[in-house]
């Protein structure tokens, strides 16, 4: 049967995977296994593959299950699982039979979860829901009639885009056996005991010492976190919930702290900067000793950074560092995001980084075997969906390679055709380079022109890459010529690429992104008068600064976007700090407020002459949607036609990637209508 090109709907047909965790002797794989169903919703059981491909389902149903973790000896899976009504700890036996409950937990969040090297507690992160949100208090108001109560909010930090609203609830960390569901405490908190809260944010990251005697345990030591400078700092928690602070260590952001296996080390991801609360330096791989002491830079020699995610919307886009030491304590593995590919790479403690895979295709990694010679990933390509899979060495060459464990997609490549990006570099201005990528229309034919669409990836400081984006193929499908870049401001061309844009959008990003459009006009497979612009979040921004700057596109789309900077500096879950990442602040002097006004491209609106579709989540707390808001007013205002598709407040800010599917699905039609009524 002939291949056909992808819909949107096919979307449906997408097996994701995700949360590749290898036993500790390497023959299988645990990771979760998403699916739609045909009610119209996500379903993530736990699966584990060995390496012959043989498949065992773990967990079923609609309760949803993730976060499987083996236990040191390979015997037992402890996995989250809401199967009443609180999420709580499962354990399975890898024998099989039926799980059974570890916690009772009261309605509330589970975080991270880790078991004990000698197999005997687990630590996990755990939130209590706002008392005025359990399902007891809604039957209660609702038996009594009563209105939903105000929330009472006394720190900035009360919300998080895809979490919600959970006020001055905060993670605690908890450590409790395995055996008898006892909890080891050095404080009550009800029916059982909290180890360690000691952070205003309830931000921790931390891993067990060998010999399960203590954690170490990172998060910030500031008083007012969120208006401050970054300064983590790591504590030492034994199991009575005595803690004591490593001395020596620099302030700045720390995070994926690991113990090494022979105790004498602690290795975290993070930065010593303090004026760089968004991250446009590279994070790196710091070394101290578990007794504190003098901290060493492990991988700043080069100009990698531990924290460059490759966006996709069919595989989460992972912004948080890879860090896993090998057995031995010999050297650490960690992830690069580089030149829009992901690879592995291994840090040794002359500080020598070695990338260990090569090619063009996004890896995710997961944790590292017992012997060290293998680690579990999720991988695929710009052409193929994200699969599980074994990195291990290859015979004879000194590299090491991805062997796919499954094939959940299988058939439906086997159905659909695809379109295969072509990679270009462009010469930009002040010397600088722009790396980008174009995907022909399906069945695309000499000499014809076809319409184009310039995407604009978010963040700013992300990449795109060799990733599968279903929507991309969705319009090359559809006819159109699809061209994404990765201009200044993007994450995996060095520190200084990404920096350039540091508290200054629309300049060098801008230079960037108008090298990309005048290519665009003189490619001959390209209609120059046939062209649009699209993007989300910083995507939106830069697709409104478009707008406002020039007339060469004859639609655009601004998803989820940021128009003006000065209220988006007090009403993102992410607030401006005064002269922080921005200059200037919102609150400030008529000065100071003029450095925000100057990039924020609603200011430039009055020049604006291009159809636009803005599209935008009432329920974002990222970028909040009165960002777009004004865009349609401003539009509307002036005549320019315009539509605004609000998704409602049960969507957050990652909806295009996700939303429930009917609601992506909408997106994508929404998106096609759009630019065909205006560049067919």
């Amino acid at each position: 049967m002939p291949k056909r090109p992808i819909k949107a709907d096919d979307l449906l047909k997408i097996t994701f995977v995700g949360d590749p965790q290898i036993s500790p002797d390497g023959a299988r794989v645990l990771f979760t296994k998403k699916v739609i169903n045909d009610k119209n919703k996500y379903i993530t059981n736990l699966w584990s593959v060995d390496r012959e491909g043989r498949l065992t389902q773990w967990t079923q149903g609609e309760s949803g299950s993730g976060s499987g973790r083996w236990s040191p000896d390979g015997s037992t899976i402890a996995f989250t699982s809401k199967r009443e009504t609180a999420n709580q700890i499962y354990l399975i036996s890898t024998n099989g039979g039926e799980a059974n409950r570890l916690t009772s937990l009261p309605e509330g969040s589970i975080g991270e979860m880790k078991w004990s090297p000698d197999g005997r507690y687990i630590a996990f992160m755990f939130r209590d829901a706002l008392p005025q949100n359990t399902e007891a208090a809604k039957k209660d108001r609702e038996a009594e009639g009563l209105s939903q109560p105000p929330l009472e909010i006394d720190h900035i930090w009360y919300r998080l885009d895809g979490d919600g609203y959970f006020a001055g609830q905060r993670y605690k960390l908890y450590v409790i056996e395995v055996a008898t569901g006892q909890y080891a405490s050095g404080a009550s908190d009800g029916a059982f005991g909290v180890l360690y809260a000691a952070s205003p944010l309830g931000d921790y990251s931390f891993d067990w010492s060998p010999d399960s005697k203590e954690l170490a345990v990172s998060h910030t030591a500031n008083k007012r976190p969120m208006a401050d400078p970054p300064n983590d700092q790591i504590w030492r928690v034994n199991l009575e919930g005595q803690a004591w602070k490593l001395e020596g260590l620099p302030r700045g952001e720390k995070s994926s702290v690991k113990w090494s296996p022979d105790g004498k080390w602690l290795a975290y991801a993070g930065d010593v900067d303090e004026s760089d609360p968004w991250g446009t330096r590279n994070t790196k791989l710091y070394l101290v000793s578990a007794d504190g002491g003098e901290v060493r830079d492990l991988s700043g020699s080069q100009d990698y950074d531990l924290a460059a995610a490759t966006l996709s919307d069919t595989k989460e886009a992972g912004f948080a560092s890879t860090v896993e030491w090998k057995p031995d304590s010999t050297g650490i593995f960690i992830q690069v995001g580089w030149h829009g590919e992901t690879q592995l790479g291994l840090v040794t403690f002359d500080g020598k980084v070695e990338l260990l895979t090569e090619g063009k295709h996004s890896i995710a990694v997961g944790n590292v075997c017992s012997v060290g010679t293998c680690v579990a990933a999720v991988f695929g390509n710009a052409t193929t969906l994200p699969e599980i899979a074994i990195i291990e060495p290859e015979l004879g060459t000194g590299q090491m390679t991805a062997k796919l464990l499954t094939n959940f997609n299988g058939e439906f490549h086997g159905e659909i055709l695809s379109s295969e990006p072509e990679e270009f570099w462009l010469d930009s201005t002040d010397g600088s380079k722009l790396h980008g990528w174009v995907m022909k229309p399906i069945g695309y034919l000499e000499p014809r022109r076809y319409p184009a669409l310039l995407q604009i990836h978010g963040g700013p400081h992300a990449q795109y890459g060799w990733s599968y984006f279903h929507e991309f193929q969705v319009l090359a499908a559809a006819g159109y010529v699809v061209v994404y870049t990765n201009p200044r401001g993007s994450k995996g061309y060095g520190e200084a690429h990404c920096a350039a844009i540091r508290g200054d959008w629309g300049t060098k990003d801008w230079d960037d992104i108008q090298v990309a459009t005048r290519w665009m006009q003189h490619q001959p497979y390209i209609h120059p008068g046939q062209m649009g612009v699209m993007g989300g979040s910083y995507g939106g921004y830069m697709t409104n600064w478009v707008i406002g700057h020039c007339d060469d596109f004859k639609a655009a789309i601004s998803d989820r976007c940021v128009s003006n900077m000065v209220s988006m500096a007090g009403n993102s879950d992410f607030p401006f700090n005064k002269n922080g990442y921005f200059h200037g602040v919102a609150w400030g002097s008529l000065e100071e407020i003029k450095e925000l006004w100057r990039q924020s491209p609603i200011a430039y609106f009055q020049n604006v002459k291009t159809p636009t579709l803005i599209i935008h989540s009432e329920g974002d707390l990222r970028c909040n949607v009165e960002q777009s808001e004004q865009v349609f007013t401003a539009l509307q205002q002036q005549g320019i036609e315009s539509r605004f598709v609000r998704y409602p407040s049960s969507t957050s800010h990652g909806m295009s990637r996700s939303g429930p599917p009917d609601l992506r699905l909408h997106r994508l039609g929404e998106t096609l209508t759009w630019m065909d009524r205006f560049l067919k």
